[in-house]
């Protein structure tokens, strides 16, 4: 249907209730989006019910426009949590690199040898390190604890964590105690942006503003630093 401003401007004051209320039953992962944030995104949705309501359908415009405001934030989380084959290659190739490295020098090689063996500069290296960011908020475990040609799928990530056999109780033991020791190695802004991310469930905007740094950069440092854990837990896991 097509309404004026003014028209329109009544229909989102009268409905914003219902996008506070839907946004508010949404659970927001990884501390990307805050409830503002859904918010604003649900009135997008509102909008293009208004722009698109049929009453000759004989649909509660209440019904359709929930959908939508739902539908709308569905949307941009999956747009926004997508993290694209080119980025999953270069990430692979890090991983490659670093290992060459360290099968060659027989150390843990510093991050300008991995950019000269990439023939990557930092502001693509930073690209790497949000890349592991990203894909850290669909799985932390399948982030440190993955291991070479091994696949984590959907099902893995939803079965139910509370059902465990004895020798899963056990491996879970050793996985906690092995990440205490990897997260003790960090250095301690490392540690205060675990904390606050994962223990305060802080955003991203929240702990930029504490630590005076900009969120790409919180981001960037958490990949890095989720880096840093899997190496740790990588060499040190056999002797656990």
């Amino acid at each position: 249907m097509c309404y004026k401003k003014s028209q329109k401007d009544k229909l989102i004051i009268k409905y914003l209730p219902l996008v506070k209320k839907i946004a508010d039953k949404i659970e927001v992962k990884g501390n990307r989006y805050e409830k503002d944030d859904l918010v604003s995104l649900g009135v997008i949705g509102l909008l293009d019910a208004i722009d698109k309501y049929d009453y000759k359908k004989n649909v509660p415009f209440e019904a359709y426009a929930t959908l939508r405001i739902r539908g709308a934030i569905i949307d941009e989380f999956r747009k926004s949590g997508r993290v694209s084959r080119d980025r999953i290659y270069k990430l692979n190739e890090y991983y490659k690199a670093k290992e060459e490295l360290e099968n060659k020098l027989m150390r843990s090689p510093e991050e300008s040898e991995i950019c000269q063996q990439l023939s990557i500069d930092s502001k693509e290296l930073y690209k790497i390190h949000e890349t592991v960011h990203y894909l850290s908020e669909i799985s932390l475990e399948s982030v440190v604890f993955s291991e070479k040609g091994s696949e984590v799928q959907l099902i893995d990530l939803v079965k139910d964590e509370h059902v465990l056999l004895p020798e899963e109780h056990i491996v879970k033991r050793e996985q906690e105690s092995l990440l205490k020791d990897a997260i003790s190695s960090l250095k301690e802004r490392e540690q205060i942006i675990l904390n606050l991310y994962y223990t305060e469930e802080l955003s991203l905007k929240e702990i930029a503003y504490i630590l005076g740094i900009s969120i790409p950069r919180v981001s960037q440092i958490h990949g890095k630093v989720l880096l840093k854990l899997r190496d740790y837990i990588s060499t040190n896991a056999g002797e656990a």
